[in-house]
């Protein structure tokens, strides 16, 4: 027998204590909650405060084993989050299932939040800007690369939301960990802008402030005439000639590794 999910919400004449079926929560709570897909998902927004709805998985026990190895810090939440179900119910709520059989809703960080903190002033860390991204994939490794570089968040422009499934999948839950928002160029939060571009100055020569926003462009188009209008500075990655480009995650982990190099990482 499995532990029941506890939604402090949900009590009713039938379910005294609140709590309740966790399909049935999941049905209700999935079209405005963020999808936590996989364990390291789960286990990076436990850790950075996320209110979890609720958390599934086909194998309890190999879930908490998980646990024990890689997060003896959150292992006691995570066990009073997770309940087993069938394999092929687990599998009907999630698009595509994870090799660790885990899966999780949470709530979405208030947006207000998040405009606050990226607008913020002094800020002790960039705001990386993803201008019109297009691969999900790569603004979901981004913002992972922001979470470990302790940025204070990560702005799209463009259609891409920063928060589909994939992106989230992606940077493994740690949307938690920074502010990540989408914006309009018009909208992006104060603070000196360096743009990446083939024709700026050479970025070894250049100190990046912690109240910067880094800009990158997308792999196929570059910048859009607008975020290069709104540019302070164009900087660009050294390259070796004849070769085109860098993928755009690897050009974001550069860049804020420069940034942190003049003593801006976390401790």
């Amino acid at each position: 027998m499995t532990d029941p999910v506890h939604d402090p919400s949900a009590a009713t004449a039938e379910s005294p204590v609140g709590r309740v079926d966790p399909v049935a929560v999941w049905r209700r709570a999935a079209p405005d909650a963020v999808l936590l897909d996989g364990f390291h998902a789960l286990k990076h927004a436990v850790r950075f405060g996320a209110e979890v709805l609720v958390a599934v998985t086909a194998d309890r026990a190999a879930a908490l084993a998980l646990a024990d190895e890689l997060a003896a810090d959150v292992r006691g939440t995570m066990a009073g989050l997770l309940t087993e179900v069938p394999h092929a119910t687990y599998s009907s709520l999630v698009p595509r299932p994870h090799p660790t059989a885990v899966a999780a809703l949470a709530v979405r960080p208030d947006r207000a939040g998040n405009l606050a903190k990226l607008a913020h002033a002094p800020r002790t860390a960039p705001v990386v800007v993803l201008d019109q991204p297009r691969n999900v994939g790569n603004a979901g490794a981004v913002v992972r690369l922001a979470a470990g570089f302790g940025a204070t968040g990560v702005v799209t422009t463009g259609t891409l939301d920063p928060w589909h499934p994939t992106v989230v999948r992606g940077g493994a839950g740690l949307h938690f960990a920074t502010a990540v928002e989408r914006l309009t160029v018009e909208e992006l939060p104060p603070g000196p802008l360096f743009a990446l571009d083939p024709e700026g100055e050479d970025i070894r020569s250049v100190k990046l402030p912690d109240e910067a926003l880094l800009a990158f462009g997308s792999e196929r188009t570059g910048l859009t005439a607008g975020l290069r209008a709104r540019a302070d500075h164009l900087v660009a990655l050294p390259m070796r000639p004849q070769v085109s480009s860098y993928n755009l995650a690897t050009s974001v982990a550069m860049t804020l590794y420069h940034w942190s190099a003049a003593g801006g990482a976390p401790a």
